[in-house]
């Protein structure tokens, strides 16, 4: 294939000057066949799997990197959600399986391992039930372990029962982490029509349909999609709709070539591409900058639920003409604290909680690394999970909830994560309650999918 010269220093200047990178490269891993009745056992088994099959990825994806000069983030591992594990196996306690989890992934070098998850949008078995009661103390025992749990679907509807329970795990979760500003609920979040191939986290986990091993790309790209966007302040939102789509389907050739390389030097199947925007912490690589050079004097003012709606569907429709194989989350993430502009937009005020819940309702995710006071009940974190459940089980979308509640913190202090979890000013949150609502318990229906309007 003939290589025009300006298409390659366009890809320079993407590299070099924009913060274009290839966020993560995801090693999922099924462990559905290291199940034994011996916790003991069961996790020599899991040690051995993991560290056997991700022996080579990141020196693997690194050769990757220094051959065709594309920066690639993250290495990461994805496993069979544990819940299904160790299923069989006798022990009620499952933080030791976390602890597993986090050895194998510092032997193996890859920044974080997830699938400490279970999927109980209709119910839960006795295994489901350990896992969940499990995660607080194996967040607070791991580094780079995290866990997701999905509680809703649009076929099932939502499980009220799991989402008060969650709200509780979170609260203690926090408690235990306090010490770190509440750093285990980053590592937890709550999903409605969680992906089974997601490559990233902290919602990550090896579903039951996938192979055995499979290779899964996130690209990323938010400075390369700004600057185009500034390139052309008058144009209209079709010729801005088209030109964010070009950029998107460039964007993710590189995120092709990587995986496509990374699955044949591992002799392991190339998986998807998610085409997600995902923001970090380093100025010029924020979504809120890009809704901002639609014409926001600031991200969170009227207006912001379109522009981002905009470009939610114009980097998929890019990104799928792109690659044969597309899936996970693929959109704009919008987390507050990743995000250097939407913290500003939080400190200035022209963000609020209810914004980025209506934003939610168009972008990939959902709430994501939101910060609010310490002293906030464990049943409005359950109804805030509830709301955001509700936009994705209505939509038919995924949507999900990290959030952290950090204990002593109140409305106008900031807690720092540091690195791509960066920082985050503490939020308010509407302080009548919902106690009352989420002590139902039992399901929502799930809804009519016939007569949509």
């Amino acid at each position: 294939m003939l290589i025009n010269p300006d298409e390659i220093i366009e890809t320079i200047r993407m590299v070099e000057m924009d913060n274009f990178d290839i966020r993560t490269v995801t090693m999922g891993i099924n462990l559905r066949d290291c199940a034994h009745q011996d916790i003991e056992v069961l996790n020599q088994n899991i040690y051995d799997k993991i560290t056997d099959y991700a022996e080579n990825l990141v020196t693997t994806v690194e050769e990757i990197e220094r051959k065709y000069g594309i920066p690639i983030v993250n290495k990461r591992i994805s496993v069979t959600p544990i819940s299904i594990v160790a299923a069989s196996c006798q022990t009620k306690d499952y933080s030791s399986i976390a602890e597993t989890l986090d050895k194998a992934a510092k032997e193996v070098g890859v920044d974080f391992i997830g699938g400490f998850s279970a999927l109980i949008h209709k119910g839960c078995t006795t295994s489901e039930n350990r896992l969940i009661n499990s995660i607080p103390q194996a967040l607070k025992n791991t580094d780079q372990v995290c866990s997701s749990i999905n509680v809703a679907t649009t076929n099932a509807g939502i499980n009220m029962n799991a989402v008060a329970k969650m709200g509780e795990v979170i609260t203690e979760t926090a408690e235990l982490t306090k010490e770190n500003d509440a750093i285990g609920c980053a590592k937890l979040v709550v999903f409605a029509n969680v992906p089974e191939d997601n490559p990233f986290m902290a919602g990550s986990f090896h579903g039951t349909g996938e192979p055995e091993a499979v290779i899964n790309v996130g690209v990323s790209g938010p400075g390369v999609v700004k600057n185009v966007v500034d390139e052309i302040p008058k144009a209209s939102f079709d010729d801005l709709a088209t030109t964010i789509k070009q950029t998107a389907f460039k964007i993710t050739r590189m995120g092709e070539l990587v995986g496509n390389s990374v699955s044949e030097a591992l002799d392991i199947p190339f998986g998807i591409v998610d085409l997600s925007l995902a923001p970090t912490p380093a100025i010029g690589d924020s979504i809120a900058n890009i809704l901002e050079s639609m014409g926001l004097e600031r991200c969170g003012t009227h207006g912001t639920t379109a522009a981002l709606a905009l470009l939610n569907d114009a980097v998929k429709k890019g990104g799928a003409m792109a690659s044969s194989h597309v899936g996970g989350l693929s959109g704009a993430f919008i987390p507050v604290s990743e995000d250097q502009g939407m913290i500003e937009a939080v400190e200035t005020g022209s963000l609020t909680f209810n914004k980025l819940e209506a934003m939610t309702s168009v972008c990939s995710v959902g709430l994501d690394m939101i910060a609010i006071p310490g002293s906030t009940t464990k049943e409005t974190i359950s109804a805030i999970i509830s709301d955001e459940m509700a936009i994705g089980m209505i939509n038919n979308k995924t949507t999900a909830v990290r959030i952290i509640p950090v204990p002593d913190k109140k409305v106008g202090d900031q807690v720092e994560f540091g690195g791509l979890l960066g920082k985050a000013p503490i939020m308010n949150v509407n302080q009548f309650k919902s106690k009352q609502f989420i002590q139902r318990g039992g399901r929502i229906p799930a809804p009519l999918q016939a007569l949509n309007n």
